[in-house]
């Protein structure tokens, strides 16, 4: 369900915080994939690598938080979205909030630099406190967003059904998952629901951007490549009989008609007319007044 997001996401080419929403996507991604390492057992709580498995897992979280935390401003164009001013604000921010997660994790699991695994205030605040407000301030963002700018009011629906999703989520990890599992003899526990309503709030995050932001269609990307017509006739039509131009195919040298001068006679034709006349001159028979000797071309030696 992630990949098919983040290729709608990616196909919206014009769509603006279409870069900085789908970083969030692949962090969720990635986050999933860990959580699958580690709460399935693939990676063992005896093992020496857990740890640091579940620091990274801290961290990304801490920093997928942050990044939905900082896209909530991206509408308001405090920085042009898709720049590089804009997104590497967004990767620098997350990069800063995993390295502290990570270290604070890291750090309570080890017991150094003051930390303790017997007092976890640390993780509680980056594991609880800090998502709760990252998203309440991202709901009242997209609130005043969707009040303030546009004239359509359903993606409200979006931003209310992902908060509630996100509460529940953590009403059932926290609260209930002891319950459930007792209810269902340790077959599932809170985690599972807890994950299904995350996913189901991060869709909402998705159906939310998607109905806030519109496509300019003629830049659009789509599956069918865009197939260019030639319409110059110059390189459209072909050359030979079916040209429209057939005098600028003709030629001389390959029995076309000879080429014209002013008068509307070429220099073979006019040649061969002198030709004609300088015989008839010959012959006695004048063709100019009183019946003079005519004139030839090329001319005779006589004077005239």
């Amino acid at each position: 369900m992630t990949a098919i997001m983040i290729y709608h996401i990616r196909s919206k080419y014009t769509a603006v915080g279409r870069k900085e929403i789908v970083m969030f996507f692949w962090m969720y991604a990635v986050i999933e994939l860990l959580a699958m390492l580690l709460d399935s057992g693939l990676i063992p709580t005896s093992s020496g690598a857990y740890p640091w498995f579940a620091a990274v897992y801290t961290g990304l979280v801490a920093a997928a938080y942050c990044c939905i935390l900082i896209n909530g401003f991206v509408g308001f164009q405090f920085a042009e979205d898709g720049t590089p001013l804009s997104l590497w604000v967004l990767r620098l921010s997350c990069l800063a909030i995993f390295g502290i997660s990570f270290f604070i994790a890291i750090a309570t699991f080890k017991g150094f630099a003051g930390f303790s695994y017997t007092n976890v205030v640390g993780l509680w605040v980056i594991y609880i406190l800090w998502p709760v407000i990252c998203v309440v301030i991202y709901v009242v963002s997209q609130l005043i967003l969707v009040f303030r700018t546009l004239d359509d009011r359903w993606p409200i629906g979006d931003i209310v059904f992902g908060a509630a999703f996100f509460a529940i989520a953590q009403v059932l990890l926290f609260a209930f998952s002891t319950t459930i599992c007792d209810a269902i003899k340790h077959y599932i526990d809170g985690l599972f629901f807890f994950t299904l309503c995350m996913l189901l709030s991060v869709m909402m995050v998705y159906k939310y951007w998607d109905s806030i932001t519109k496509e300019d269609l003629e830049f659009s990307v789509g599956s069918k490549q865009a197939v260019w017509e030639v319409k110059d006739p110059l390189l459209a039509q072909p050359t030979g009989a079916m040209s429209d131009y057939p005098e600028d195919d003709a030629s001389n040298y390959h029995g076309g008609a000879p080429a014209s001068l002013v008068g509307g006679l070429s220099g073979q034709q006019f040649y061969n007319q002198g030709l004609s006349q300088s015989k008839v001159a010959g012959m006695g028979i004048g063709y100019g007044a009183g019946g003079g000797g005519g004139r030839g071309y090329p001319p005779s030696d006589g004077r005239y």
